[in-house]
């Protein structure tokens, strides 16, 4: 699936009209002009500006956005300069336009979010288009910049490598070409339950304690790779204490997620779990 509709009038695709267009792939690097992940990178994270990249098709559809995946390469070069082939496989999630996307659960989200001008805050109150812009881009801003701070506490997310208005660009967590499957599709093992209900407590009390909320947690966003829990779908991410729903949010993802352990059979105790995380989340500086 190509990441544009060939007939876009950019010097990014290689068709007879665009002598510039890359030697391989469907487009330049789109690493230039973007917002970047934090530092220090990934070693698979590629930087090249003479990297070329392709649309492989679609991972995700969602209400909100679309996630896709991408191959992003650095093209061979002759044999006299020739240096070692470098290629890394991304994640691309779309957010949807203002035409297209379901902006039903947006005012709990995004109450406690603020925008400098007022004119930008009307907007967004009243659903105009330019509002439904405004609200698409504070979500996927939100998502890049949340991933990027959970990335350098040392949870268990992918890496956010780039965003470009409402495109963002992260690593991609599967084996091959094929994703990570969904906690909610699998059947872990006696052994392997409790080690991964730790690995959620784990999220949630240090969520906690920088005053956040994943704020949709259930086992349908989170992906067990190798045996390990990588906690994915950030945009709506909650402050505790300045929303006046956050207590409302992490109690419920608590219990979305102590109840399919439940099911599977551990004995778990969301009460506790949540006395615990609501004490460090009011307990925080945010």
């Amino acid at each position: 699936m190509p990441l544009h509709d060939s007939t876009t009038e950019s010097p990014l695709f290689a068709t007879d009209s665009f002598p510039d267009a890359p030697p391989e792939g469907e487009r330049w690097s789109s690493w230039d002009g973007a917002m970047h992940g934090p530092t220090p990178r990934p070693d698979w994270v590629i930087t090249a500006l003479g990297a070329v990249e392709e649309d492989l098709g679609v991972l995700k559809t969602g209400k909100e956005a679309d996630v896709h995946l991408i191959r992003r390469w650095v093209p061979s070069l002759p044999a006299a300069t020739a240096t070692p082939a470098r290629d890394s496989l991304l994640a691309a999630k779309r957010y949807r336009g203002s035409e297209n996307r379901l902006f039903h659960r947006d005012g709990g989200y995004l109450e406690g979010r603020r925008v400098r001008k007022s004119r930008e805050t009307r907007a967004m109150a009243r659903r105009t288009e330019f509002g439904r812009a405004m609200i698409a881009g504070q979500w996927a801003a939100a998502e890049f910049d949340a991933l990027g701070r959970l990335w350098e506490l040392g949870l268990p997310v992918p890496y956010p490598v780039q965003l470009s208005e409402t495109e963002m660009l992260m690593e991609f967590i599967g084996e091959g070409r094929t994703a990570a499957p969904r906690l909610v599709q699998t059947r872990p093992s006696a052994d392997l339950l409790p080690q991964l209900f730790e690995e959620f407590r784990d999220v949630v009390l240090t969520l906690a304690e920088e005053g956040w909320a994943h704020g949709d947690l259930s086992p349908y966003n989170v992906l067990v790779h190798d045996e390990r829990l990588v906690v994915i779908d950030w945009p709506q991410i909650v402050d505790v204490v300045g929303n006046p729903h956050g207590f409302e949010f992490l109690e419920r993802d608590i219990r979305v997620m102590c109840e399919w352990f439940r099911r599977r059979g551990l004995d778990v105790d969301a009460d506790l779990l949540f006395g615990d995380a609501a004490a460090r989340a009011a307990g925080s500086s945010w």
